[in-house]
């Protein structure tokens, strides 16, 4: 043999060795392979862990766990001599229910004849006691603990959300922990949180003999995994105030945010109509769902959050941005005087003024339409003939605000709004001039046809969430920084590590030009449209909105930041056509911050205003005048008084066959008289 072919041998014989020598540490020390020999005979278990608990910024319990009962199935463990009628008795079921809930498992698209599938849900304690010491006569059929939530508060059920089982797109976005019948968060915070709430399964490794029976842990245990318990999450809520805040919007549609300005840290997130919780779970939980879910009379959704979800137009309360911007696009000052004696006058449209030829502070004062009409059109003028240049300009200081974006917090769902750009109102200018046969350029577009000159006092194409309000506020608060709000404050015991809620975000307007903008608020309150609300015991700054929607009644909004040289709190709140700002949304607010500062509810009055007061005859009026718009209203007929239509109509038609009878026998009668000599 040549050293050629050596040295190929002996590279061949190297390769063998080391292929050898692999495989041999593959069966010998390591359990990969002899698990997958062991297919057959080796089973997992797997061990439900407990969800973390929810508290509030107080130590409040707000969701906790209780032990819920499963029966599940096994298709293989099935003996052929099985009592059906015998089981069908101890669960209380008929034969004809039995045989349907087997055929649906075996349609499950994950079903396995080796796989323990859901039987039945939702058994109670007393239910498991009755059946865990017989139902070892029906090895197929096994009892499993599976903890469910318990809620300790019976509102906010928007905000903490609910756990459901998880469906099918669910398992194949995380197909390596969960399985057909596990649970997972499906909205609010259990959905937001839910990889921290799950918890670890635990693993047990169980040796099964050719009839699938327990013989043992396979190797005494040594590859079984503990199970770990969800960790507790601490939220950034102070419950009280949420409580009180979802009291004073019962029959409303609205929303109440209330932010920590100096962390970002939201107090409370309440939204009209709020849910129960505690619908969540039990045995209707299901229909219950269903029902809320279709819950669309008097435009009531209750499973839309209004304080995260609905965009609104600000009204009066933008006005505040509307001055910032363009004192920092420089198109205006604090002594900046428009001439608004007569209101606002724009070829041809008319704008009724409040107050008169003032500067900005008494213009925030009296919520002046006019000067912040003039102070808009300002910032489109700003570059002659291309106003598309000034509203982007405005649209990037708007979204340093975090205005018209979103917010990317730790909510589960959130909402954009809407800051419109120069190319929104250029492809609008298209439309009408394509519509009206028109060759002109798009691009100088006109601030009237397009509707874009009502932007500067909140109407128009503004439309923003009562969280983007209370954040920019806050930012107004802190003179041009905030925070990104959140709803976590702790997680196991230690702060939020997301660096997301660590980070100060920086407004692009100087800070030179928030200090007429807060004295306009305090003008406000002293002597302006919200004087009534002025509080003895804290200082406010505050705005009061009224945005004009189509539907009906105005918006009632309203904006307060407390007290005013040190803020702790910025609330802002909206109740859907209710009327004015200071009438509605401003005693709300100032309850929540007058609770929060002084730890009393001062004020009570204002606090049994807004709880016994309804704006669902309003809703009501909307609902049925949509309704006759689209032909499908019915008008409702009272049962009582249609019985009595229907016995007035029986009376009259009697008393008519009476009548009638009596003719016909006096006729009758005439006939056969003999006539008169």
């Amino acid at each position: 043999m040549n050293t050629r072919y050596l040295k190929i041998f002996s590279v061949l014989i190297v390769i063998a060795l080391i292929f050898v020598a692999r495989i041999a540490y593959l069966q010998l020390f390591t359990d990969r392979y002899a698990l997958n020999a062991a297919n057959t005979s080796i089973k997992i278990e797997y061990v439900i862990p407990q969800r973390g608990v929810i508290f509030d910024r107080n130590g409040k319990i707000l969701v906790g766990n209780q032990p819920a009962y499963e029966i599940s199935f096994t298709q293989a463990l099935m003996r052929p001599d099985f009592d059906t009628v015998g089981f069908c008795n101890l669960m209380k079921i008929s034969k004809n229910d039995f045989v349907r809930t087997i055929e649906n498992i075996k349609k499950e698209k994950y079903y396995s004849k080796l796989t323990p599938m859901t039987f039945m849900k939702n058994l109670s304690r007393e239910d498991i006691a009755r059946v865990q010491e017989i139902i070892f006569k029906y090895p197929a059929f096994s009892i499993v603990s599976r903890p469910q939530r318990q809620y300790e508060v019976s509102t906010s059920g928007n905000l903490l959300g609910y756990t459901s089982e998880v469906n099918e797109r669910e398992i194949k976005k995380d197909s390596a922990y969960y399985l057909p019948g596990d649970f997972i968060g499906k909205t609010g915070v259990e959905k937001a949180y839910e990889k921290d709430l799950r918890g670890v399964k635990g693993m047990k490794y169980i040796q099964k003999d050719i009839k699938l029976r327990n013989v043992g842990p396979y190797k005494n245990g040594s590859l079984d995994k503990d199970v770990i318990t969800g960790k507790d999450i601490t939220l950034t809520i102070d419950y009280d105030l949420q409580r009180i805040a979802e009291e004073m919007l019962v029959n409303k549609h609205g929303a109440i945010v209330a932010i920590d300005p100096n962390n970002g840290e939201v107090l409370v997130a309440a939204t009209g109509p709020d849910i129960d919780p505690n619908l969540f779970t039990g045995p209707n939980k299901s229909k219950n769902l269903y029902a809320l879910s279709k819950d669309t009379i008097y435009e009531n959704k209750p499973t839309f959050d209004r304080s995260l979800q609905a965009a609104y137009p600000p009204g009066s309360t933008f006005k505040l941005l509307t001055a910032l911007s363009a004192m920092q696009m420089g198109v205006m000052d604090e002594n900046t005087i428009f001439p608004c004696g007569g209101g606002f006058n724009y070829r041809g449209l008319r704008i009724k003024g409040h107050g008169g030829a003032d500067p900005l502070i008494p213009a925030i004062q009296v919520s002046s339409n006019c000067y912040f009409s003039y102070a808009y059109l300002a910032i489109l003028n700003k570059y002659p003939g291309n106003p598309s240049k000034g509203v982007d300009e405005w649209k990037k200081i708007m979204s340093s605000f975090g205005v018209g974006e979103f917010l990317n917090n730790d909510f589960a769902v959130g909402a954009k709004g809407r800051i419109p750009t120069g190319e929104f109102y250029e492809k609008r200018m298209a439309s009408i001039y394509k519509a009206s046969g028109s060759k002109k350029d798009p691009k100088n577009w006109d601030p009237l046809a397009t509707g874009a000159v009502f932007n500067g006092m909140g109407q128009g194409d503004v439309l923003v969430t009562p969280l983007q309000l209370a954040n920019y506020v806050a930012a107004i608060a802190n003179k041009g920084w905030y925070y990104t709000p959140h709803i976590v404050k702790s997680i196991d015991g230690k702060p939020n590590p997301d660096p997301r809620f660590r980070k100060k975000h920086q407004t692009l307007v100087d800070k030179k030009h928030f200090e007429p903008v807060l004295k306009g608020m305090e003008a406000v309150v002293l002597r302006g449209t919200a004087h009534g609300l002025k509080s003895n015991d804290f200082t406010q700054l505050a705005k009061t909105g009224t945005a004009q929607v189509p539907q009906g009644k105005d918006n009632s909004i309203f904006v307060l930041i407390a007290p005013a040289d040190k803020p702790k709190i910025v609330v802002a709140a909206v109740m859907e056509h209710a009327g004015f700002g200071a009438t509605w949304a401003g005693p709300a607010s100032t309850v929540i911050a007058e609770k929060f500062i002084t730890g009393d509810l001062k004020r009570e009055n204002l606090y049994k205003k807004m709880t016994s007061s309804s704006f669902m005859p309003e809703y009501k009026r909307q609902w049925i005048a949509d309704l006759k718009r689209k032909g499908l209203y019915k008008e409702p007929v009272d049962s009582l008084k249609q019985k009595r239509i229907q016995d007035s109509l029986k009376f009259v038609k009697e008393q008519k066959a009476k009548l009638q009878k009596q003719i016909d026998i006096e006729t009758k009668n005439n006939k056969t008289k003999p006539a008169k000599q």
